[in-house]
């Protein structure tokens, strides 16, 4: 029971800390205070559903369907893109957390913009579905249930954390050079990750 749990809450927190673009923003909207905890949750009730699917072997599919992978990857380097453009525009523009604050977007703009910058990123999809899919094929009835339990733990711990962590981190964005940084380093995040979809779309 200890082993499995513990190999899939590695394994599941390992890949979750590494799809760059989905961490930034919702990193972002825990600092901005805009729905923070919503983001988290969906965040996290995706994961649930894709860690369960792979886990059930769903993932053998989707590496087995080049045209779903395809479609997948350009309409996420194009909404990284896009995504990343509004990022450094807020950067130029500058802004306090107070000034910021009177312009929350609305709730269900904050619930697409989460849902686009997950399920648009082909990466969620490799390591959700296929790879922890693939991990999980190597445990056997209750002991595969454990791996799917602590891989879907590692998801919960990370995002409400990474979501509180932002709100924590809200004094330090009274300051308009702290915004100037977040936004690049979101902005930069979305384009390289954009560009490495592109590059290795085109390779192949």
């Amino acid at each position: 029971m200890i082993a499995p749990f513990l190999q899939g809450f590695g394994t599941g927190g390992g890949l979750i800390v590494a799809i760059g673009a989905q961490n930034a923003f919702v990193l972002s909207q825990g600092v901005r205070k805009n729905h923070h905890l919503i983001v988290a949750f969906i965040c996290i009730l995706c994961d649930t559903i894709f860690i369960s699917a792979g886990v059930a072997g769903f993932g053998s599919f989707v590496s087995g369907n080049p045209v779903f992978s395809q479609w997948v990857t350009w309409g996420g380097a194009a909404f990284l893109i896009f995504y990343g453009f509004g990022s450094l525009r807020s950067a130029v523009k500058g802004g306090r957390l107070q000034a910021r604050d009177k312009a929350v977007r609305s709730l269900g703009t904050a619930v697409i913009a989460t849902l686009a910058v997950t399920l648009l990123n082909p990466h969620f999809y490799l390591d959700t579905v296929i790879l922890l899919g693939s991990i999980s094929s190597q445990f056997h009835g209750q002991m595969r249930l454990y791996f799917w339990i602590g891989a879907v733990c590692a998801s919960v711990i990370w995002f409400i954390s990474l979501s509180l962590g932002g709100q924590m981190l809200s004094p330090l964005f009274q300051k308009q050079i702290s915004w100037r940084i977040l936004d690049s380093l979101v902005c930069a995040t979305m384009w390289f990750i954009a560009g490495s979809l592109i590059i290795h779309q085109v390779s192949v």
